[in-house]
């Protein structure tokens, strides 16, 4: 065992002998170099990857800016499109309100030209219905036609409405106020009363004298018959015509042959018709006259104690009693107005 002992000791030694001479062996620049490749490496390593995905997020980002550049690309075209669409709706738009100005621009001087002519027919109409007025007033002495006459001048201007016509329905309606201020002169129940009267003249009783024989009253035609029943007809007549009895109450009435009786009613009636006819014309003093003479010769010829000459002669003292004539007032300045107003618009060209 004592052998073996010193033969160990020796390789303890060495291997002593090595363990420092490897520990003499290492370099720490080398270990500070091999970390820092290794940092090296590692952060090249990470900014590769950190680059990679920059790339990626890039490309990415771009490929997003693409597609939505192509988007923007499609929809500018398509605004593009929309307003050159847009543009050719508004000129045909504008083209359109060209037309409607050019239609519009006719239709406002067509509606004046018949407007103007228009104006002009009425001008005219309302003229020739006030002439008819005044001639109705002047010559037939007709205050109601003319009055009528005026009031539908009046109101056919009241239709039309027109400011420029309102001097024209002032001047009527003075002229209408003028008519209407008239006293009231019932023309139409005189004159009836009057032709009642002269129907009335053949019942009139006479206060002496024969009535008018059958064949001179009515005065008709006989047809033909034998000349001996002729002159035994007319020798019949003369006959009847010698000798006439009749009570004489008033010795002072005349005494009136028959045929004399017949021309005396057809002389009265007469007079009642040319009093009708004065009435018409309103000229009171022939008017009168005539009711006179009616009066007259009623009370003198015809019986007054019968109900109809009194009423015949009630009749008369009521007409005579009521004036007929009136002053006709002048309506010529609604017509000279219409005249002046046609004259300054023919002057003015409107």
């Amino acid at each position: 065992m004592s052998e073996n002992i010193p033969n160990r000791q020796p390789e303890t030694q060495a291997s002593a002998e090595t363990g420092p001479a490897k520990a003499s062996r290492f370099n720490p620049g080398l270990a500070l170099a091999v970390v820092a490749l290794v940092l090296i490496g590692w952060q090249w390593l990470d900014s590769r990857q950190h680059s990679n995905a920059v790339e990626q997020n890039l490309g990415r980002r771009l490929a997003e800016f693409d597609s939505r550049n192509k988007e923007s690309q499609i929809v500018a075209a398509r605004a593009q499109e929309e307003s050159r669409q847009a543009m050719v709706k508004l000129g045909m738009l504008e083209q359109k309100v060209t037309e409607s100005q050019n239609q519009q621009v006719a239709l406002e001087a067509l509606y004046q030209e018949l407007s103007r002519n228009r104006d002009e027919w009425v001008l005219a109409e309302i003229e020739q219905i006030l002439l008819i007025a005044s001639q109705q007033l002047q010559l037939a002495g007709n205050p109601k036609a003319a009055l009528i006459a005026l009031q539908t001048a009046d109101s056919r201007l009241q239709r039309l409405d027109k400011p420029q016509f309102i001097g024209l329905r002032k001047a009527i309606v003075k002229d209408i106020e003028r008519l209407q201020a008239l006293p009231a002169v019932d023309v139409v129940g005189y004159s009836l009363r009057l032709d009642s009267l002269a129907n009335a003249v053949d019942d009139l009783p006479l206060l002496i004298g024969g009535e008018v024989p059958a064949e001179h009253a009515a005065a008709k035609p006989r047809g033909e018959e034998p000349p001996w029943a002729k002159l035994g007809r007319e020798i019949w007549q003369d006959v009847k015509q010698l000798v006439r009895i009749q009570n004489m109450e008033n010795p002072e009435a005349p005494l009136l042959a028959p045929t004399q009786a017949y021309f005396l009613r057809e002389n009265l009636r007469l007079r009642l018709l040319s009093a009708r006819i004065s009435l018409l014309r309103h000229d009171e003093v022939t008017y009168k006259t005539d009711l006179k003479a009616a009066d007259t010769w009623l009370r003198r010829y015809f019986d007054v104690k019968a109900k109809p000459t009194q009423a015949a002669l009630a009749n008369l003292k009521q007409l005579a009693s009521g004036p007929v004539s009136i002053e006709m007032p002048d309506i010529s300045g609604s017509l000279n107005a219409v005249r002046n107003y046609k004259l300054v618009r023919e002057r003015s060209g409107k």
